[in-house]
């Protein structure tokens, strides 16, 4: 309509700016992921819980050295817990400072929609248990990733908040799905699994997973399909690669 209003030239200008605008929306939803992570700094017991660092940090300088951008979020927005066993060494804390400065203000998890996200990245943490587990929106939000076909990736604790997450047509969404995480051994070497309301490894096999586990604490990431689990902290960058990956086979 434009164009049989305003004649040749100044149609054509308008259409190559409309155009523009969505090529400008395009690259940027190929080049933004989604950071899900817990709002949780207790557990049932009282004992201090939250985000294991090391599952944020060492993702994020991957996503940011291969040219992502990042968008955090919490449940309830602000700064978000950091497992306090989780404390990074001098080293540590120098090469993640720009990520720990990131988690000082999270946006809440209200209004949210998958739309100009390339993906959604799940860190863990104890404190995933205690919220994300078992909370609606985010649930929502992680099925409408799935909806829309886009990657769905997380690490250790973090496929915790996949498990109350269904399908359109009402199957768990990691049923048969080759899935790593926390395991039940994991759990039992760091004398938490009375802590916690349930065995991640155990649930996620009763929800129809296929779990591909490795020896205690083991680097270990799997990918199937559009889901990308890794097994315990250790995994972060291993799990990070698989998605930066997946996530440049997507663009091409």
């Amino acid at each position: 309509m434009i164009l049989l209003k305003t004649r040749f030239g100044k149609g054509i200008s308008l259409l190559v700016a409309f155009l523009a605008s969505f090529t400008a929306l395009s690259a940027a939803e190929k080049k933004t992921i989604f950071v899900l992570v817990t709002s949780a700094d207790k557990m049932t017991n009282g004992k201090p819980t939250g985000l294991w660092l090391e599952e944020f940090a060492v993702p994020y300088n991957a996503f940011v050295k291969a040219g992502y951008q990042i968008e955090v979020f919490t449940p309830k927005g602000g700064a978000a817990p950091i497992d306090p066993r989780s404390k990074p060494t001098p080293e540590q804390e120098a090469a993640w400072k720009d990520a720990a400065q990131r988690l000082r203000e999270t946006k809440p998890l209200t209004d949210v929609s998958a739309t100009g996200y390339a993906a959604i990245f799940i860190p863990g943490g104890h404190g995933v248990m205690f919220d994300l587990a078992d909370h609606a929106a985010a649930a929502k939000l992680i099925q409408e990733f799935d909806t829309q076909g886009k990657l769905i990736a997380s690490v250790c604790h973090g496929p915790a908040a996949l498990v109350k997450v269904m399908r359109k047509d009402g199957s768990p969404l990691v049923k048969g799905k080759k899935m790593a995480a926390f395991t039940d051994a994991e759990e039992r070497a760091v004398e938490l699994e009375k802590e916690v309301p349930f065995l991640l490894e155990s649930k996620l096999r009763e929800l129809g997973a296929i779990m591909e586990i490795k020896e205690n604490f083991t680097a270990h990431a799997v990918r199937d399909g559009n889901l990308i689990t890794g097994q315990n902290p250790t995994s972060s960058e291993a799990t990070a690669i698989l998605l930066i990956k997946a996530l440049s086979k997507k663009k091409k």
